[in-house]
């Protein structure tokens, strides 16, 4: 039974219910609930069928983790693998692949994920080294200098691929 009681400071009536009655009133919703009749197509959806359709909604897949970290354990098992695969992308000419590889083992996650990318995109475009080196003294008019293409072997892999970028983009102008 529900107790009204006014408060003296504020003027207001306040109204308790006990357990058994709120567990009466939520009864008497879901019988009228029930009882109504079914929802024309196109009209809005209740509560009830919206949780059916959540119910219904296939789980959720997981979630690739966008750390560098995960990335990388996702994708090549571990930062030793990725490091031996990047020392043949990486490594200049006559270098040895071990040294290369040590020195890549020793880099941040996030630094061999930028090379990996880095060296996917140079062999979808060029195919090696030696031929982005080829295509950067073309563009830049310097394909006999001796000198200035044995400057670009001691360049980086991104490095080279900046002066290709403004290479073309210079090209292009």
């Amino acid at each position: 039974m529900a107790t009204k009681k006014l408060d003296t400071t504020t003027g207001k009536t306040t109204t308790k219910t006990t357990g058994a009655e709120k567990t009466a009133a939520k009864a008497a919703k879901a019988a009228a609930a029930a009882a109504k009749p079914a929802v024309v197509a196109g009209a809005k959806t209740g509560g009830a069928a919206k949780a059916a359709a959540r119910a219904a909604k296939a789980p959720k897949a997981p979630q690739a983790s966008r750390h560098p970290h995960g990335r990388v354990k996702a994708g090549h098992g571990s930062k030793a693998e990725l490091a031996k695969t990047l020392s043949k992308l990486v490594g200049k000419t006559g270098e040895d692949a071990a040294v290369v590889e040590s020195r890549l083992s020793r880099a941040s996650n996030a630094q061999l994920l930028r090379l990996q990318k880095a060296g996917e995109r140079l062999k979808s475009k060029w195919g090696s080294r030696d031929k982005l080196i080829t295509a950067i003294g073309t563009a830049q008019n310097k394909s006999k200098d001796k000198d200035f293409l044995a400057r670009l072997e001691s360049y980086s892999l991104p490095q080279l691929l900046d002066l290709a970028t403004v290479s073309e983009r210079r090209a292009g102008a």
